[in-house]
């Protein structure tokens, strides 16, 4: 009986049971194509895959956070942390809409008591990292596990207007690619095959500007069913100084909300 009452409040938890704010410091985002059968693994059957002529996309976002607490509280009482999250584009039907959000597939931090609460009120997959920033104009990221084993390796410059597209994109132009810049309205979480954990987000002055990434390395790529295919760099965009809000998550069948 204990077990099923802590399975059950578990449950209650990771539903995101109340709104909360943070500032953002600098987020980073860069998006990269796979053909949409490379993905759909990944994501549960109830989701659609947010696609571009076959194309799906997964976004790394690296998030510098601060102040990160429930809504209402204390600034003074926020965490500050790094944060990489790797997610699919995803579309999820809602009483006739067509919710635009993002699937989480990991996260990554550097702070363990944010591995915990990120656990306890999220099913986004948290784990430990430790992470290595160098530069200035030109800027390094690194984050490895505790074992040392390294998960990123990002590089990339200054934001720039003037960037042309990286040289294999699938998009025709900046515009279309702004489609897929991350973080987006919502994020969803499964709690079974038709039932979603939905979290709509709001944000504040956020302008993606291009950057250039000169090297990089994704480890998850690596694994399956990414293994053996080649990602292709469709776009970066870097922000900063972004105030950042999520409001309670609630439940929607899919097809339909409660």
């Amino acid at each position: 009986m204990l077990a099923i009452v802590l399975m059950s409040l578990r449950t209650i938890l990771q539903r995101h049971p109340f709104p909360v704010v943070a500032w953002f410091e600098r987020v980073v985002a860069i998006s990269f194509a796979f053909p949409e059968e490379v993905l759909r693994p990944l994501v549960p059957a109830a989701l659609e895959i947010d696609s571009y002529q076959g194309l799906g996309f997964v976004t790394v976002a690296l998030v510098w956070t601060k102040r990160l607490r429930p809504a209402g509280f204390p600034s003074i009482l926020g965490q500050d942390f790094f944060l990489a999250g790797y997610r699919v584009f995803t579309r999820l039907r809602d009483d006739g809409r067509r919710l635009r959000g993002l699937y989480i597939l990991r996260s990554e931090t550097d702070k363990r008591p944010m591995v915990c609460v990120g656990n306890l009120f999220t099913r986004y997959a948290y784990r430990l990292v430790k992470v290595q920033v160098d530069g200035e104009a030109s800027t390094h990221v690194e984050t490895s596990l505790p074992n040392g084993e390294r998960t990123l390796a990002l590089s990339y410059a200054t934001a720039d207007d003037s960037l042309a597209l990286p040289p294999d994109s699938p998009f025709p132009d900046w515009h279309t690619a702004r489609l897929f810049a991350g973080p987006m309205p919502f994020t969803f979480s499964a709690e079974s095959p038709l039932t979603f954990v939905v979290i709509e987000a709001s944000r504040q002055d956020w302008i993606p500007r291009p950057v250039a990434v000169a090297d990089w390395e994704v480890a998850l790529f690596n694994e399956k069913p990414f293994h053996g295919v080649k990602p292709i760099l469709a776009n970066a965009f870097s922000t900063q100084r972004i105030p950042y809000r999520w409001e309670r998550g609630r439940i929607v069948h899919a097809g339909g909300a409660t």
